[in-house]
């Protein structure tokens, strides 16, 4: 027979026994839904001043609270993923490009005025044997003042940047190293910008070998999130598009053609093209109808991430 003080003693034990393993079960439990938070990989697109949409889709994961595990991005990608990277929100990034819209340093949508006040001597500053029409040094020093970060170890989001080996034609990812020399290497638009050298590498453009660079996240994240800022067109009728217009949208299409090749062959799980008619390569100082057309496709990409991650809204 167990006296009373010792059956007591053992009563607590099994309480306290109980209650231990529960504790156990609920911090595995927890644990494990924290595991299960699906990791999101984030795809910036390719397509000059119609990538200042990506602004809006940012927008959109700040106002979740959710933020991706890795940002890729190529030419305009590249560099609104590196802002983004470097810890500025979305409403920053706004702020970056409404004071480089139309500014002095904006020569790109100075080209596109009717009456361009842009003299041959501002557009041939490097010379013909660099390769471009545009030194991007101006541009590039002032996105550089609006972050900290100078080398990809800085970021605060890891991020990749593409660009194009001019030699090859394959697509070179750079995660590593100066921060800003991957940018001005994605950004390196033919003709308009000058190449950059890296070691036996002659880097152009990244939207001419993979200008919406969600492919290269498959299989590393859970979530795949794409950002389709490729440009479209609309015929006028009575008017052809000007020689520079058909240059760039040559450019467009091309990288049209790339996008809707690799989606054959395995597309993202969530894939967002916002409204960019009317908007050309080069028209950075229309930040405001930009990110107006494209507020259908941010609440597009509200409700799907809502969707795939389970939140509440």
């Amino acid at each position: 027979m167990i006296r009373a003080p010792l059956r007591h003693l053992m009563l607590a034990c099994m309480l306290l026994g109980t209650i231990a393993t529960a504790q156990v079960v609920l911090a595995e439990s927890g644990a494990e839904d924290e595991r299960k938070a699906p990791s999101i990989g984030l795809a910036l697109g390719s397509g000059g001043a119609g990538g200042l949409a990506h602004i809006a889709m940012l927008g959109v994961f700040d106002d979740l609270g959710i933020q991706p595990d890795r940002i890729t991005g190529s030419s305009i990608g590249a560099v609104i993923g590196a802002l983004y990277a470097a810890g500025l929100d979305a409403a920053a990034i706004e702020d970056v490009f409404d004071d480089f819209g139309g500014s002095n340093l904006d020569a790109l949508s100075r080209m596109m005025r009717p009456n361009a006040d842009l003299g041959l001597t501002d557009l041939l500053r490097l010379g013909v044997a660099d390769g471009g029409l545009i030194d991007a040094s101006g541009f590039l020093d002032f996105i550089a003042g609006k972050i900290e970060a100078r080398d990809f170890a800085d970021l605060k989001i890891p991020l990749e940047v593409v660009a194009t080996d001019y030699w090859t034609g394959e697509m070179t990812i750079l995660d590593s190293g100066d921060l800003f020399e991957a940018i001005e290497a994605s950004m390196a638009v033919p003709g308009l910008f000058a190449p950059v050298k890296a070691g036996d590498k002659l880097l152009i453009d990244g939207g001419t070998s993979n200008p919406l660079p969600y492919d290269i996240l498959t299989g590393r994240y859970d979530l795949i999130v794409a950002i389709d800022v490729s440009s479209t067109r609309k015929r006028v009728e009575g008017k052809d598009p000007s020689i520079i217009q058909m240059l760039f949208s040559t450019f467009e299409i091309m990288q049209q053609s790339i996008i809707t090749s690799r989606r054959l062959n395995g597309d993202a799980d969530i894939y967002v093209q916002p409204d960019t008619e009317g908007i050309r390569l080069l028209h950075f100082n229309r930040i405001d109808t930009i990110l107006e057309q494209a507020k259908p496709a941010a609440e597009d990409l509200r409700e799907q991430l809502v969707a795939h991650l389970g939140l509440e809204t």
